[in-house]
């Protein structure tokens, strides 16, 4: 019997667990609330899950695969968590400390890689080369997949598109908000999902979240057919320039913003001008796995 693969997504108020089978079929899922605010209490409630997994599947104990998708990322420097935004994960050990309450090795990494992986191996760019994940949902992030193979760096920080300045900018789009990296203009506070509410009370002093933004759109709404236009041709700028840099067979969308479905039609022409290339046959698509692309990836890390 060909090893189960287990899957942790842990979030900031929940911790996720999958278990798929060499096919990818989900056996089994559960999930419990992240505890706040308390690191200890959050490595027994993920190594709890692992058991209970185990038991429940019958299977024997600590023969299963692990990965975990985690908030921030691994510094290859100190093997410590950074960057996350449940702040009681920065600074800690987490892969070395959950090794040992599991009794084997984990592979992790930072949860915008898990879906790039996770839409790479059985989603929707399943078969492709080279597939860019992007999530755009809060803040913006991205992995990168190659030949099946999660893309990481000798930083860990391949696919951090999100902080990067928004390319060739306009006038009235310079210096950009302040990012919470320090710098102002990041792609991140351009094309998040709180960038386009941002824009559109800039411009209009109306307040209204994505969803209203877009059914307006649809609606007819003048002032927010025109945000929604500013930000698909942003977004356009964004990824014209990951394709010039690492020429993608695919751009995968997840996040919030991904449910937009005009992006796919009307962002791939606004890319053209901007592509170093006489044609562009990079797909632009939406995620298969939706919120459960996280979870799915960290398993796929187990292979």
């Amino acid at each position: 019997m060909a090893p189960i693969r287990l899957g942790i997504d842990l979030g900031g108020s929940k911790i996720e667990i999958i278990a798929l089978d060499s096919d990818g079929a989900e056996l089994l899922r559960r999930r419990v609330a992240t505890p706040q605010n308390d690191y200890q209490a959050t490595l027994a409630a993920v190594a709890q899950l692992v058991v209970d997994a185990e038991h429940e599947l019958r299977v024997p104990a600590r023969s299963s695969r692990i990965g975990i998708g985690t908030p921030g990322s691994i510094s290859r420097a100190t093997g410590r968590l950074r960057g996350c935004n449940s702040v009681c994960l920065n600074g800690q050990p987490i892969r070395e400390d959950l090794e040992q309450r599991v009794g084997r090795a984990i592979r992790a990494t930072n949860d915008a890689n898990c879906f790039a992986l996770s839409e790479a191996s059985d989603g929707a760019g399943q078969g492709a080369a080279v597939v860019f994940g992007a999530i755009l949902g809060t803040g913006v992030g991205a992995g990168v997949v190659v030949n099946g193979s999660l893309l990481e760096g000798p930083n860990a920080i391949a696919g951090e598109w999100g902080h990067n300045p928004l390319p060739w900018p306009r006038d009235d789009e310079r210096p950009g908000a302040l990012c919470f990296c320090g710098h102002a203009g990041c792609i991140e506070t351009w094309v998040a999902g709180p960038a386009m509410v941002r824009d559109h009370l800039h411009t209009t002093g109306d307040v209204r979240t994505t969803v209203e933004i877009v059914s307006g759109a649809t609606a007819g709404d003048a002032a927010c057919q025109a945000t929604l236009a500013r930000y698909e041709e942003r977004l356009a700028r964004a990824l014209a320039h990951v394709v010039n840099l690492l020429d993608p067979d695919v751009v995968v969308l997840g996040g919030g913003m991904s449910n937009i479905t005009r992006l796919y039609t009307n962002v791939p022409e606004l890319m053209r001008p901007w592509v170093f290339s006489d044609r562009l046959d990079t797909r632009l698509v939406k995620n298969v796995h939706g919120d459960s692309s996280g979870v799915r990836g960290a398993a796929w890390l187990g292979n």
